[in-house]
């Protein structure tokens, strides 16, 4: 018979305020994922990034399962997202920084 194991967690005031978050940059390596969390606000030039993980394949697709779980479960009780008028919507759902104006490009350049 298998035990559940319990884990305790800590959760600091400081964190536990959050962080907003309207972009999110995703790259990888060989071993590891790295997620930087941005801000991207009109009239600033670069978004702020705020937070950056970084975590091995395989808990990058535990993570994928988990949010696949809980956007179902949200869409169960709330109805399906929409995503139109999503800006990165157009290029599957990913677009480059590089292609935006304020980080040299021309814009609307799919990649």
């Amino acid at each position: 018979m298998e035990e559940k194991k319990e884990i305790s967690l800590e959760l600091k005031p400081e964190i536990a305020r959050g962080v907003y978050s309207n972009l999110a940059i995703i790259t990888h390596s060989h071993s590891e994922f790295i997620i930087d969390f941005a801000t991207m606000l009109p009239g600033l030039r670069k978004p702020d990034i705020s937070s950056r993980i970084v975590m091995t394949p395989e808990h990058a697709k535990r993570l994928l399962q988990a949010l696949m779980d809980n956007l179902t479960k949200y869409e169960s009780q709330f109805g399906l997202i929409n995503l139109g008028g999503n800006p990165a919507s157009e290029n599957g759902g990913t677009f480059n920084l590089g292609d935006l104006p304020q980080f040299g490009g021309k814009g609307g350049t799919k990649s």
